[in-house]
C-alpha cells in the first residue's frame, strides 16, 4: 500500500507540474499573440498616419501650387508691354530686334491710367510711347515723370483699367524670399512670361558704362530670377503677388544675377499722381552717393553713415544755404539717412515750399542747416 501511494503521488505531482507547464505555455502564447496583434495594430496605425500625412502634404502642395498659379494669373493682368514704336516690325527674332524697336514691360499702378516702367524703356519726361494691354490693344502714352538716376518713369494713358498692381513693402523683405518676375523677355510673341527665383542680396550697387559715362545704380534688389531685356520695367513680386521692385538690368558678365529697383522709393509719387493727377517734385539741389558707391569714386573718403554730396546745383537752395561738396548728410528732420533712396523717398513726400532740417558732417564736425524745398 505504501509503495502504491508513493508511486501514485509521484505521478500526480508530475501531472500537476506538466499541467502547470502547459498552462504557462498557453498563457505565454496568448500574451505573445496579444502583443503581436497590438504591434500589428500599432504598425497599421503608423502606416495609416504616414499615408494620411503624405496625403495632407500632397494636398497642401497642390493647394500651394494652385494658389501660386492663381496669384500669377491675377498679377499678369496688371502687366503691360511698353514700346517706343507703334509697329512691332517684321520680327523680334533678329539679333538686335528688341533693341531696335524698344520693347519692354510696365505695370499698371493706378486704375485711372498710370503705368510704371524703366526710363530706358519709355524715354524721358515729356516724351511718348505705346502701351500694349492684355487684349493686344495699343494706346499712346505720355511720360509724365522720370528720373534717370533711378531708371524709373511713369506713363499716363487716357483710359481706365480694371486691374492695378498691389504695392508691397520693399523695406520688409529678406534674403532667400521666393520671388517671381513677369515681362516680355523677347517681345510681344512671348509676352507675360514668368520666371522665379529668390532674393539673393539687398542694397546692391552696380556700375556700368553708357555713352562713355559711368552710371551708378544703388540700393538694388539682387535676384537669381531671370531678367532679360524685354523684362525691363516689369514687376518683381512676392508669393502674395505684391510688387517689391521694378526689374531693371541683368548682369551680363555672370549668370543668375539680375537686379530690381525697390518699389518704396517711387510709392509717394504714384500716390500723388493717383490722388491729384500731378506730381510737383521738390528738391534741395544736390546729388549724393551712398557709402557703398564711394569706394568706386575715391578710396580716401571714409564715413560711417549718411550720404556723400558729390554735386550741388549753383541755383539751388543747397548752394544758397552753404552746403558744400564733400559734406555728409546724416539726418533730415531727425530721420537717419543710410542711402540716397532714403533722402529721395522722404523728399518725395514733401511739397514745394516745405522746410527741412539737415544734419551734416563736415571735417569731423556736426552742423545743422535749414533749407526750403524748391520745384525741380
Amino acid at each position: 500500500m505504501f509503495l502504491y501511494k508513493k508511486g501514485y503521488n509521484k505521478k500526480r505531482n508530475n501531472l500537476i507540474i506538466f499541467s502547470i507547464i502547459i498552462a504557462c505555455v498557453v498563457l505565454v502564447l496568448i500574451l505573445l499573440n496579444k502583443s503581436f496583434r497590438k504591434t500589428e495594430v500599432e504598425n497599421e496605425k503608423i502606416v495609416k498616419a504616414q499615408r494620411l500625412s503624405s496625403e495632407i502634404v500632397s494636398a497642401k502642395s497642390e493647394i500651394n501650387n494652385a494658389s501660386v498659379t492663381n496669384m500669377l494669373e491675377t498679377a499678369m493682368k496688371s502687366v503691360v508691354g511698353v514700346s517706343k514704336l507703334k509697329e512691332n516690325g517684321e520680327t523680334v527674332f533678329q539679333s538686335n530686334g528688341v533693341e531696335q524697336i524698344g520693347i519692354g514691360s510696365g505695370i499698371i499702378v493706378s486704375k485711372n491710367g498710370y503705368i510704371l516702367t524703366n526710363e530706358h524703356v519709355s524715354g524721358a519726361k515729356g516724351g511718348s510711347c505705346f502701351i500694349t494691354i492684355e487684349d493686344g490693344k495699343k494706346y499712346k502714352g505720355n511720360v509724365v515723370w522720370s528720373d534717370d538716376n533711378l531708371d524709373l518713369a511713369i506713363i499716363k494713358v487716357n483710359m481706365k483699367f480694371l486691374e492695378s498692381s498691389i504695392m508691397g513693402n520693399s523695406d520688409n523683405i529678406g534674403v532667400g524670399e521666393q520671388v517671381y518676375t513677369i515681362g516680355n523677355p523677347i517681345g510681344y510673341e512671348f509676352q507675360k512670361t514668368v520666371t522665379s527665383g529668390i532674393i539673393s542680396a539687398l542694397d546692391r550697387t552696380i556700375v556700368f558704362k553708357e555713352n562713355e559715362n559711368e552710371i551708378y545704380l544703388s540700393n538694388l534688389i539682387q535676384t537669381d530670377a531671370i531678367i532679360n531685356p524685354g523684362n525691363s520695367g516689369g514687376p518683381l513680386i512676392n508669393s502674395k503677388g505684391e510688387v517689391l521692385g521694378i526689374n531693371t538690368v541683368k548682369l551680363t558678365s555672370a549668370d543668375g544675377i539680375s537686379f530690381a529697383i525697390p518699389i518704396n522709393v517711387v510709392k509717394p509719387i504714384i500716390e500723388k499722381f493717383e490722388k491729384d493727377g500731378k506730381f510737383e517734385e521738390a528738391q534741395i539741389g544736390i546729388f549724393a552717393y551712398d557709402k557703398n558707391v564711394i569706394p568706386y569714386l575715391d578710396t580716401r573718403i571714409n564715413f560711417e553713415t549718411g550720404i556723400y554730396i558729390a554735386q550741388i546745383s549753383l541755383d539751388s537752395p543747397a548752394y544758397k544755404n552753404g552746403l558744400q561738396i564733400g559734406d555728409v548728410i546724416t539726418k533730415i528732420d531727425d530721420v537717419e539717412l543710410k542711402k540716397m533712396c532714403d533722402l529721395r523717398e522722404y523728399i518725395y513726400n514733401k511739397k514745394v515750399g516745405d522746410k527741412v532740417k539737415l544734419v551734416i558732417l563736415r571735417n569731423g564736425r556736426t552742423k545743422e542747416i535749414e533749407i526750403e524745398l524748391v520745384k525741380k
